[in-house]
């Protein structure tokens, strides 16, 4: 049963967390009002009050996928023919030059001024560490000198100075203040109001970017005992043991622990094996088998694979992977358990069994490779009326229309919109066991069970889903010969 709390916290939903939880889609951070976070708050009735960043100029930052083939289709239509390459090459390149100097040296340099602290704390690419040591201050010296590189068209510094419209930056001592730092300044609420609980509740998913960079970069390199917990040092690697993890771990949860709030709900950290941007080669690796031999970029085909020449993992290095991150949510499980044993509030989102339920290739199509466990996940209605309904694949269409995926964006890594309205749905009916209230959007009128996300809204929303790029038909060979001129997804994803 619920506990009867008193009073009304100030600030009804707030979320630390990474790119997850700030919305990030084709590699780019750009749609911020239908993050899961935002869409939980819609349905709470309190969207008008939920206070995020926003990132309008130019698709946001660092680059986004979407609006580059958009612009390609619009210059040269559904395919780039061979003749068409260097000019297409050019103008990609002017893309990059434009978003590039629109956030060093443009309007989007500036960073809005308002002493009023996020409930969306999250910013993409930061780890535990992050959580715990970076600030707006501590932003600001990191980001360079901006210098127009005409080689390396991509916006520096594009985490820091996504962050500095997430941190808190006035009064000038609230720039020391860490996501965590943040959460708990609202925690405390304010004068006339149920100080006790300034937070009714608050979302940590956190721990994905401890283990992602060994797929966004197709490669594993463990942490050591020596920099794992530096800021400076940590980006030598891509994966941490989960010794290192639980680590971090403990004192995030110690700084989680102070913050007062009524609920503190933990997301588990998924698979990233499963994303598309490492896509399995060939047929799994023996009957029952979770893995494939190798996991490559989704644009190279099996038969032009080349283990000696293309980037790759193989399937122990991605079985590995795997390992550690279940260590990590046995860590994050016993915190949780932890917690709840001394009379928190405390709960558990399985975002890694969701994941595992909704992947493709490793489960849904491989009946021998299922756990006991195992259940197909069953998407809502309206994405079951989809045709096809959507699916973890990287997307894929054809003459404008959608012919496979739709739970991925186009960098094979982070959802659609209405993937995330999966995570949305999953979060609320946590929130529903821990007795929260859902109201109409007028704020008052109460919802009654099952509350459920308007799906309906947010497929009206999903231009990937029921507006693809024309040219997505052939988006892979685009997006691989992009990749090969540019070294494009290097790079994007360098700031994770």
């Amino acid at each position: 049963m619920a506990t009867k709390w008193v009073g009304n916290p100030q600030h009804r939903l707030v979320t630390v967390g990474d790119s997850l939880t700030q919305g990030f889609q084709s590699a780019a951070i750009f749609n911020t009002p239908l993050s899961y976070p935002a869409i939980v708050a819609h349905e709470l009735g309190c969207l008008p009050s939920f206070r995020h960043p926003l990132y309008e100029g130019h698709g946001g930052l660092p680059f986004n996928l979407e609006l580059f083939l958009r612009d390609l289709e619009a210059r040269y239509g559904r395919t780039v023919d061979w003749w068409e390459a260097p000019q297409a090459l050019f103008r990609a390149r002017g893309v990059m030059d434009r978003v590039e100097d629109y956030w060093e040296r443009g309007p989007g340099r500036a960073v809005p001024s308002t002493t009023a602290i996020m409930h969306n704390l999250a910013v993409f690419g930061w780890d535990l560490r992050d959580a715990l040591s970076k600030s707006a201050d501590e932003c600001r010296k990191r980001i360079d000198a901006p210098r127009d590189d005409l080689v390396n068209q991509l916006v520096q510094n594009a985490g820091e100075r996504a962050a500095l419209r997430v941190l808190p930056t006035r009064p000038q001592s609230a720039g020391a203040l860490t996501q965590l730092g943040a959460a708990a300044e609202l925690g405390k609420g304010t004068e006339g109001t149920d100080t006790k609980h300034g937070i009714e509740t608050l979302v940590i998913f956190l721990g994905a970017n401890n283990a992602l960079r060994a797929v966004t970069e197709l490669r594993v390199e463990w942490s050591k005992d020596a920099g794992f917990d530096s800021l400076d040092d940590k980006r030598r690697f891509t994966v941490w043991q989960p010794k290192h993890f639980t680590s971090e771990l403990r004192k995030v949860a110690a700084e989680v622990a102070a913050i007062k709030a009524r609920h503190v709900i933990w997301c588990t950290v998924p698979h990233v094996t499963i994303a598309p941007i490492a896509r399995g080669v060939d047929d799994k690796v023996r009957p029952g088998s979770r893995y494939f031999p190798y996991y490559t970029r989704p644009w190279i085909s099996d038969g032009d694979f080349d283990a000696h020449r293309d980037p790759k993992i193989t399937d122990d290095e991605a079985r590995q992977v795997d390992d550690a991150i279940d260590a990590y949510n046995d860590a994050i499980t016993a915190t949780v358990r932890a917690a709840r044993s001394k009379g928190k509030d405390w709960y558990l989102l399985e975002t890694c069994g969701l994941m595992d339920r909704l992947a493709s290739r490793r489960y849904a199509e491989d009946p021998l490779a299922r756990p006991d466990w195992w259940q197909p996940y069953p998407l809502p209605s309206a994405l079951q009326a989809l045709s096809p309904p959507p699916n973890s694949h990287f997307l894929a269409a054809k003459n404008g229309r959608r012919t496979d995926g739709g739970l991925f964006s186009l960098d094979g890594v982070h959802p659609t919109t209405v993937g995330y309205g999966i995570l949305a749905q999953e979060l609320i009916n946590v929130m529903r066991l821990a007795g929260i209230r859902f109201f109409r959007p007028d704020g008052v009128t109460l919802r009654q069970d099952p509350v459920l996300v308007d799906f309906d809204r947010l497929i009206r929303h999903d231009t990937l889903v029921n507006r693809p790029p024309g040219n997505l038909g052939s988006a892979l060979g685009v997006l691989g010969w992009a990749d090969e001129a540019t070294d494009l997804f290097r790079r994007v994803f360098s700031v994770f």
